[in-house]
């Protein structure tokens, strides 16, 4: 039987370029979709899935994202005092229980390899799901995750979310080559990150969603670079994929790149469109726009 897992990463070091001058002082993971914060939704992603445990990694001046995951006793005074009940509600909703939130500081921006290998005293000897926060997944049933740690939980080893790209954007991804398929998923047999043009074995793009096998950190520790000169979590797998096995999961649900502005844009829209009290006035809207 697979090992539970419990715990989840949370990269959260990065410098969030492409959004400038709104992330100079302020963390891309904290722009909102509507009005939760990139990484709040991705954590209450794991958090349906039954992950217990939260460590995120940040860097410099980036303490505001954990903060806002912890109780504000003046701010809930304030909206108890109006009688701002819904407003309370949602402030609760941010919450992560005592404990259970951790952090460890990224102090230069080596690659996502290097984030994951920071958080080996913190991970341990037990599996745990990787979340990237740049990437939402809207789903209408289970989250993404969960979907997956119904494979995990049948199949164990390493699982990665996928999805199909244009051809014409693969270079922009990792991506991987699939083997024989065992039973309701696929096996994995090959990854590359960003391949060359007219290079990439399919159009499967690594989602942002994985859950790993302890063993990854003893690839990491070499800290090896890869593509663009950083160390890259899909070396580390592609080594680990000699000693166990990786199954690929397509997860149901809508797939949104927060990372580029138009995704950005496209999960705020979307994401507006699937609440009650705003679909109507953001449809017209949009009707006036167009």
């Amino acid at each position: 039987m697979a090992a539970r897992v419990r715990k989840a990463v949370f990269p959260v070091a990065g410098l969030g370029t492409r959004f400038l001058p709104a992330t100079k002082v302020m963390p891309k993971e904290m722009l909102t979709v509507v009005d939760r914060p990139l990484i709040q939704h991705v954590v209450e992603e794991a958090r349906a899935a039954g992950i217990e445990q939260f460590i995120f990694v940040t860097g410099p001046n980036k303490s505001v994202i954990i903060e806002h995951f912890a109780k504000h006793p003046e701010l809930e005074q304030v909206l108890a005092a109006r009688g701002k009940t819904a407003e309370l509600a949602e402030l609760a909703r941010s919450l992560l229980p005592p404990g259970s939130a951790h952090s460890v500081i990224q102090e230069e921006p080596l690659g996502l390899g290097h984030a994951v290998w920071c958080t080996r005293e913190l991970v341990g000897e037990e599996p745990f799901a990787l979340l990237l926060p740049d990437v939402l997944v809207q789903t209408q049933g289970k989250t993404c995750l969960a979907q997956m740690l119904d494979i995990y939980d049948k199949h164990g080893a390493n699982i990665i979310a996928v999805y199909p790209v244009p051809e014409d954007q693969v270079q922009s991804y990792g991506v991987v080559a699939l083997g024989k398929r065992d039973g309701d998923v696929s096996r994995i047999d090959s990854l590359v990150e960003k391949p060359k043009p007219g290079t990439a074995p399919s159009n499967l793009a690594i989602l942002g969603r994985y859950i790993l096998q302890p063993e990854i950190f003893d690839f990491l520790l070499a800290h090896e670079t890869g593509a663009g000169g950083e160390i890259q979590i899909t070396d580390a797998m592609l080594a680990l994929l000699k000693q166990q096995p990786f199954y690929a999961v397509q997860c149901e649900g809508r797939v949104f790149d927060c990372g580029s502005k138009a995704g950005f844009l496209a999960a705020n829209i979307a994401y507006a469109l699937d609440r009650p009290d705003l679909r109507d006035t953001v449809l017209a809207e949009i009707e006036k726009l167009t």
